[in-house]
């Protein structure tokens, strides 16, 4: 693998990106937009914001990042781009690698500028280590990059990519202890809440635990993301349809 290939990839998706000012608003603006909406609903409810806010650092990165790569990827299926970079000297790691940092770089941007407001202007305070939540909002942005160049190949248009979103996106909500603690959630549920990659984000920010909890949750996220790229890689075709 070539890694020249690999950041010639990932400089040509930023200089995408730079000429997609409603993407970047998206990529950087909504997920902060969303927690300072959040805030902002709670102020009448002392405590609540502190509770709910540090667990949806590690989920809105998640589903921001899902949506945009999902889509972003179908695009250069679909109009055939991908087939003619593939007939370069481009392998598909390369492809999935240089898209990875790519959307990894915006990550590492996104997770700074929602931790740095929640923590100053929405006024978030947290019993947690404020550094250890902007990397699990890093982690959850690269998952949600992975998962979408994975499950980008099942769609067929943009519509069916973004109908992902209740299909894999809404079930980890529902079952990672947002909604429901997932100890108290059924049996069989809590044997799936405990191996979906959301789940893992929401424990690795829950506040006063130990250092061996928390990096054995980024180290659950950090396998779901390879084994993501992974899968993203094998299900790139030559031909499109």
């Amino acid at each position: 693998m070539s890694m020249r290939r690999t950041f010639l990839t990932t400089r040509r998706i930023v200089q995408q990106l730079r000429h997609d000012p409603r993407t970047v608003v998206l990529l950087m603006l909504v997920p902060s937009a969303l927690v300072g909406l959040l805030a902002w609903s709670l102020q009448r409810s002392p405590g609540s914001f502190n509770a709910v806010g540090p667990k949806l650092l590690g989920v809105f990165p998640l589903i921001v990042m899902f949506l945009v790569t999902s889509v972003t990827t179908l695009r250069e299926r679909s109009v055939g781009t991908l087939e003619r970079l593939l007939t370069l000297p481009l392998t598909k790691a390369e492809f999935v690698n240089g898209y990875a940092l790519a959307f990894g770089l915006v990550a590492v941007v996104q997770s700074a500028l929602v931790s740095t407001l929640s923590y100053t202007w929405f006024g978030l305070t947290h019993h947690g280590v404020p550094w250890r939540i902007s990397v699990v909002a890093l982690c959850a942005g690269l998952l949600g990059t992975a998962f979408g160049l994975a499950l980008s190949a099942l769609a067929h248009s943009e519509f069916q990519a973004v109908q992902f979103m209740p299909a894999f996106i809404l079930p980890q909500l529902l079952l990672c202890g947002l909604v429901v603690p997932v100890n108290e959630l059924p049996t069989a549920l809590r044997y799936v809440a405990d191996v979906l990659p959301m789940t893992a984000a929401v424990h690795a920010i829950a506040p006063l635990q130990s250092s061996a909890y928390y990096f054995g949750q980024i180290a659950i996220m950090v396998a779901y993301i390879i084994a993501a790229l992974a899968v993203g890689a094998g299900t790139l075709r030559r031909t499109t349809k």
